[in-house]
């Protein structure tokens, strides 16, 4: 992975999907799948980026990560 962000990601495993979906609370919509928990992991990083790099784009604010969410 390349990022060095600190948002909480969770994963888990989707029987509908076959596959491991990885999300980022804080970001809203920002989530990927992949095969292997490893793999979702590595393609959220990739999204994570995305998202922000848009966001910058769009001169949309980009919230500070919180770590731990409290409802999560």
């Amino acid at each position: 992975m390349t990022n060095n962000h600190k948002y909480e990601i969770i994963i888990y495993w989707s029987e509908e999907d076959e596959a491991f979906i990885a999300e980022v609370p804080e970001l809203a919509g920002c989530a990927a799948d992949g095969s292997t928990y490893y793999e979702a992991l590595q393609n959220v990083d990739v999204i994570i980026e995305e998202w922000i790099e848009t966001a910058k784009n769009l001169s949309r604010p980009i919230p500070e990560p919180k770590g731990r969410l409290m409802f999560a």
